[in-house]
């Protein structure tokens, strides 16, 4: 995901947030907006793993799973929008850049930021 900050507070904007996603455990990459973007760290999988996770997991412990996920991802979108608001009361903009518009994060909910996120392509 790629956020976008702009104005006069938008170095402090950009640290705010990194300070915000690395209590979740995941450290921003705070590099000008000129970076390259790449795709996503992925790791090798093992299919036959994978399979037998599946096959042993009911399908019940994996829907408590997801909504504990949707849980939590909706309360780090939240934490982020609120920053996002906040950041608007200094005139600082924060957008969320995506492969075809970009979109003022202060204006979304939790549910319509992981819809947006979730809805993009991976990069490739």
């Amino acid at each position: 995901m790629i956020i976008e900050f702009a104005g006069p507070g938008a170095e402090a904007a950009r640290e705010s947030v990194a300070a915000v996603t690395a209590d979740w455990g995941h450290p921003a990459d705070t590099t000008a907006s000129t970076a390259t973007v790449t795709g996503p760290d992925t790791k090798g999988i093992d299919p036959v793993a994978v399979m037998s996770l599946l096959l042993s997991v009911p399908s019940s412990a994996l829907a408590v799973a997801d909504i504990a996920d949707r849980i939590r991802k909706r309360r780090r979108a939240g934490e982020l929008i609120e920053q996002a608001r906040q950041l608007s009361t200094e005139q600082t903009t924060t957008r969320l850049v995506l492969a075809d518009r970009s979109v003022d994060l202060a204006t979304l909910t939790p549910d319509q930021l992981l819809d947006l996120v979730s809805d993009e392509p991976p990069a490739d």
